[in-house]
């Protein structure tokens, strides 16, 4: 009886196992396939992305600023 409960928790073990492996790869199986057959990923890039974003907002940041009184006036006078 202990055997047959054994196996069963073993079994029982291994079938989570697999689930949660197939859970995981399921995903990512084309990329998984690409890589397999030699295909290489584009290089990945955080820092010039986020240079572009901090530029974009820095662009709307200095867009969005009011103008300031003075050239408010030269502006009225022209």
């Amino acid at each position: 009886m202990v055997a047959v409960i054994s196996v069963l928790v073993f079994v029982g073990a291994f079938m989570v196992a697999i689930g949660v492996m197939a859970a995981t790869v399921a995903p990512q199986w084309r990329r998984i396939v690409s890589l397999a057959s030699g295909n290489v990923e584009p290089a990945f890039a955080p820092l010039s992305e986020l240079a572009l974003a901090e530029r974009r907002i820095a662009v709307r940041r200095w867009a969005s600023a009011p103008i300031p009184a003075g050239v408010r006036r030269l502006r009225a006078a022209a």
